[in-house]
């Protein structure tokens, strides 16, 4: 006679986690919930000593945006317009802007502005963007300190850049 395995006691296993549910691969962390996530006030900071730092994938153009068709397949990405950085969920918009200035020399004008856009998947895999924010180089201004941590960004999201000169 065969034995049935009694049912996980999800209690027990939270308890012996410290009660903290891990969130799966696909889910967006600090969206829903009960806090505690990307967007709570009492984020503990990132030790980037000892956090591994992932790729971003950041698209610039001058003048405007890409179009979202040039994103529409995975592999064929305007990757003459790409600058690959290594960085962290913590990166802000200021941050990403003071990189792009090291390789963009219109993004060192002083009255240039960087417009910075997401690109990811909805939930069917069709592409969508969304506003991250604006840089000006020359002063600073209420998206600087935006961390990409603090949008829906997840990794292996793409940034669309626009540089304005």
């Amino acid at each position: 006679a065969e034995t049935a395995m009694p049912p996980a006691d999800i209690g027990r296993v939270q308890a012996f986690l410290g009660g903290v549910r891990r969130p799966g691969p696909y889910e967006r962390v600090g969206l829903g919930g009960k806090g505690g996530g990307a967007f709570s006030a009492r984020q503990r900071p990132l030790d980037r000593s000892k956090t591994c730092p992932f790729l971003l994938r950041v698209f610039h153009k001058i003048g405007s945006h890409h179009g979202l068709e040039a994103f529409a397949v995975r592999g064929k990405e305007p990757v003459d317009d790409e600058l690959q950085v290594y960085t962290w969920p913590d990166v802000t918009l200021r941050e990403l802007a003071d990189l792009v200035k090291d390789v963009a020399p219109e993004a060192r004008s002083p009255s240039a502005k960087l417009h910075f856009r997401l690109i990811y998947p909805d939930k069917s895999g069709k592409n969508v963007m969304t506003e991250l924010g604006q840089v000006t180089t020359s002063k600073r201004g209420p998206d600087d300190d935006k961390a990409l941590s603090a949008s829906k960004f997840q990794t292996g999201d793409l940034l669309d850049l626009a540089i304005y000169p």
